[in-house]
């Protein structure tokens, strides 16, 4: 005979808890309306504006609206989930058709970053954003932060002067070439005063600027410079060896700029440390199934090919013509002939090692330079995007950065950017395969190529890798696409993060699950042309004091905001929005703290309701009760938001998210107490 608690069906746990405190409930609520305020008296229950629901069960629109949408630039078709667009604002006349970069944000300010400079918005009425200035000074790629009176530029081209000048620098050894920092004083926001530079071995590509919270003198600013060494010639120092033939090579490190804030044309160079030391070169992968397809037909139509970083590239146009003028001059000619050409053919490879340092020697090698480094000193890290590696560096002696944990992945082709958890036990790295120029979220494209990589942070600092995310809609062959740039979106108890696409537009996840990141809202436009590939889409995208800003590289700037949905409810958007800044430099990741509010308190419950966790009666009742309070003040709501914090405590141990409901219980203790 089989033993009775075998062949009984007892209810599954959640039923029995869910059991268990609607009996409560029933108990409390009477025992409650015998001693109700007279407000209670007066409310009719309150139930959510919509109902929540768990994140596992999304039903995003299909089939996807954002497969096949029409081209154009300013007139391309849209898909939007979940978003509001507040504004579309083009570029102005000096930056129409020139790369539009990153961002940065100041008061009511967005900082817009563009290879020809930098455009002030004024976005305090976000449907209608008015010009603040635009200041013209090319040098790619113009990312930008601010700190105070400060605004600082990355400039890496090869064409960018220290005067601003727009004539670019023609030849190979300058004293006009600005590659580095450059540092603006913006007390008069009309017109930023040029006050210094710094310039370094490699130009900054991008750069983090880091507040130490022990220090209100200075700032520090952590570049991460792409480019080949410089002359000595030019930038005396600057030295083009493996770090083993000369110590003072300008390859394998960053470099950290301390600026002193009351004296910024002070700014220099106080450490280069070398944060690659000893890494091994990082595993690979090979071509896509689309691009081998793509160099073969390249290859019998009679393009140039080179290999470039370990892989074979068709070498653009505008490069190849450029070689091939100077193979004619080289020979005196007037016009390229098929010997130019055969000749450039027999020293393409010889040429392209020269420009960008060849491999020799540094096969076994691990990187050479980070991409981006996303600081958050209030935990003490930072995440380091270093070409074939994801690094966990300390920051905690901001001058002198060292790595603490280094990951490796053969999905990834190049680690570009970082963001944190809030709570810094999490990790999220972005892969930029293609360079962010070429169509690599085509529907033959594997998920785990071009996407984000997601890991957790244990105890001693190390990283374990969890999952990938990847845009869920495929794009065409016209539209480069590729995981970019984007932030957390200080939503409570939440991971979610908003995230640049390229021309695959903005995607909003939560992660919050790290083993299954969900997609709850998004944008996207069609391509920039429906025949060929021309740059555009998302570069960066963030979250700003309520609002979700992108820089879209061919349009301009635009505004969304987020909207009610089962996913993300009002409470916790306005939760969200009560957090604010009075600056963000998303690579200087802030940490997000709630204010007390109701809305908080709200959030909170709605995320009870989400995971099934109290019960729709018992839920019905504490909407009630944070409503009557509300409404109310002094005593009369000290008692109703107290009395509900003391039943909340009784009940929480019998749930399945005690954690949660006790954080609400203490919420309600901090409004009383207000």
């Amino acid at each position: 005979m089989k033993n009775q608690d075998t062949i009984s069906s007892p209810a599954p746990k959640r039923s029995r808890i869910n059991l268990f405190l609607t009996l409560m409930v029933s108990v409390l609520i009477a025992g409650y309306a015998c001693s109700s305020s007279s407000v209670m008296d007066d409310m009719e229950p309150v139930k959510p504006e919509i109902a929540p629901k768990p994140i596992s069960e999304v039903n995003p629109p299909s089939p996807d609206p954002r497969v096949g949408l029409g081209a154009g630039v300013f007139d391309a078709e849209e898909a939007i989930w979940n978003l509001e667009m507040l504004s579309q604002t083009p570029p102005t006349e000096d930056f129409v058709g020139v790369t539009n970069s990153d961002l940065a944000f100041q008061g009511t300010y967005a900082f817009q970053g563009n290879y020809n400079g930098v455009m002030i918005w004024d976005v305090s009425n976000p449907r209608s954003p008015e010009l603040v200035t635009d200041y013209l000074c090319p040098a790619s790629q113009s990312d930008v932060s601010v700190y105070g009176n400060l605004m600082f530029v990355s400039g890496e081209g090869f064409g960018g002067r220290l005067d601003c000048g727009t004539e670019g620098v023609q030849e190979r050894v300058s004293e006009e070439r600005l590659r580095g920092i450059r540092i603006f004083d913006i007390t008069n926001i009309e017109e930023p005063e040029y006050v210094a530079n710094v310039q370094t071995c490699r130009g900054s590509h991008t750069h983090s600027v880091l507040k130490d919270p022990n220090d209100d003198e200075n700032v520090f600013v952590y570049v991460s410079g792409s480019a080949p060494v410089r002359p000595e010639d030019e930038l005396p120092g600057c030295v083009n060896a493996l770090p083993d033939e000369d110590p003072n090579s300008a390859l394998f490190r960053i470099e950290v700029i301390k600026v002193p804030l009351n004296n910024p044309q002070d700014a220099a160079i106080v450490n280069s440390p070398r944060i690659f030391e000893n890494l091994d070169a990082a595993p690979t992968h090979g071509l896509a199934p689309a691009e081998k397809a793509e160099l073969e037909k390249a290859r019998e139509e009679g393009a140039y090919i080179a290999e470039l970083f370990g892989q074979e590239r068709v070498i653009p146009n505008r490069f190849v013509n450029a070689l091939l003028q100077r193979e004619m001059e080289a020979r005196g000619g007037t016009e390229v002939t098929a010997a130019d050409s055969a000749s450039l053919r027999e020293n393409l490879q010889s040429i392209v090692d020269e420009q960008f340092g060849g491999t020799e020697g540094r096969e076994e090698r691990g990187p050479n330079q980070c991409h981006d480094i996303t600081l958050y000193p209030e935990i003490g890290l930072a995440g380091g995007a270093c070409e074939g590696y994801g690094l966990l560096l300390d920051i905690t002696d901001p001058a002198n950065p060292v790595r603490v944990d280094a990951v490796a992945d053969s999905n990834f082709s190049y680690w570009h950017s970082a963001t944190f958890s809030n709570d810094g036990s999490k990790v999220l790295f972005t892969d930029e395969w293609g360079g962010g120029g070429q169509p690599k979220c085509r529907e033959s494209d594997p998920y785990e190529w071009g996407a984000n990589a997601l890991f957790t942070i244990n105890d001693n600092n190390q990283m374990e890798f969890q999952s990938y995310y990847k845009l869920p809609a495929p794009q065409s062959s016209e539209e480069n696409c590729v995981a970019h740039n984007g932030s957390l979106i200080p939503v409570p108890d939440r991971d979610i993060m908003v995230q640049s696409w390229y021309q695959g537009g903005i995607s909003v996840f939560d992660w919050t699950d790290i083993s299954n990141p969900i997609e709850i809202a998004y944008h996207d436009r069609g391509p920039v042309d429906a025949d060929r590939m021309q740059m555009g889409g998302s570069w960066s995208v963030y979250w700003y004091n309520g609002l979700i800003i992108n820089s879209e590289i061919a349009r301009g700037l635009d505004i969304f905001e987020l909207t009610p949905n089962p996913l993300l409810t009002r409470n916790e958007i306005e939760a969200a929005n009560t957090v604010t800044f009075e600056y963000l430099n998303p690579q200087g990741q802030p940490k997000f703290t709630w204010p007390t509010t109701f809305v908080l308190a709200k959030a909170y419950v709605d995320q009870l309701d989400r995971n099934d966790t109290l019960g729709d009666e018992n839920l019905t009742d504490i909407r009630t009760r944070i409503a009557a309070a509300e409404k109310t003040n002094g005593s009369e709501r000290s008692d109703l938001l107290t009395n509900l914090a003391d039943r909340l405590e009784g009940e929480a141990s019998a749930t399945n998210d005690s954690e949660k409901v006790e954080k609400l219980a203490q919420t309600l203790r901090d409004l009383a107490a207000m």
